[in-house]
């Protein structure tokens, strides 16, 4: 078996690869598609419930339509031009962290019970001194993943995190779509992105 293959130290530069440019493209794509369908839906179903309902008539439902359709479409618009505006930066693993917390769960109306569920938190500052976060619930792969003391890159527009020293690790999170992957393997299983490993 390789050491590339094994996974190995160092940020790999596969990261220039087109696969990863053409993955923002298509992901880019789909958000703006998915809010434009949501929108419509939105609209078209406020202005039928305006047509047949006695507590709302039309303009005032299809109004409310187009703003949530409205609001829709901004937040995909926000998620894009977020990740056009993300940076590369390297950092550290500086902490890691489990709590047990409690939300309220409602049945019905005001029926509620409290669920109890583990966080796991994993905390990472950036050379220029910015704290950043990776938390999971009830799962502590991420959380075993990184060590204290892990050098990090943080990859502009993917929005995902690579770490320097991989040569004794098993799996590898793919840095596009972040499926879980054997790190024995060179591409991501599920949208065929390159390892970087």
């Amino acid at each position: 078996m390789s050491f590339e293959k094994q996974g190995g130290l160092g940020y790999s530069q596969k990261i220039s690869d087109p696969a990863f440019a053409e993955y923002l493209k298509n992901t880019n794509r789909w958000s703006l598609y998915f809010s434009l369908l949501l929108a419509v839906i939105a609209v078209v179903g406020f202005f039928i419930y305006g047509e047949n309902s006695t507590e709302m008539d039309n303009p005032e439902a299809a109004y409310i339509g187009l703003g949530i359709g409205g609001m829709f479409i901004v937040i995909a618009l926000f998620q894009i031009i977020g990740r056009k505006k993300s940076k590369t930066w390297d950092g550290t693993v500086i902490d890691k962290k489990m709590e047990i917390k409690k939300r309220k769960q409602y049945h019905t109306g005001n029926d509620y019970y409290w669920q109890e569920y583990a966080l796991f938190t994993v905390f990472i500052r950036s050379e220029g001194g910015k704290l950043h976060t990776i938390s999971a619930e009830n799962d502590d792969t991420v959380f075993n993943y990184y060590q204290i003391g892990d050098s990090v890159r943080h990859h502009a527009r993917l929005n995902s995190y690579e770490k320097y020293d991989k040569s004794n690790d098993t799996i590898i999170f793919c840095n596009a779509c972040a499926s879980l992957n054997d790190i024995e393997d060179d591409y991501c299983h599920r949208c065929n992105s390159p390892l970087l490993k």
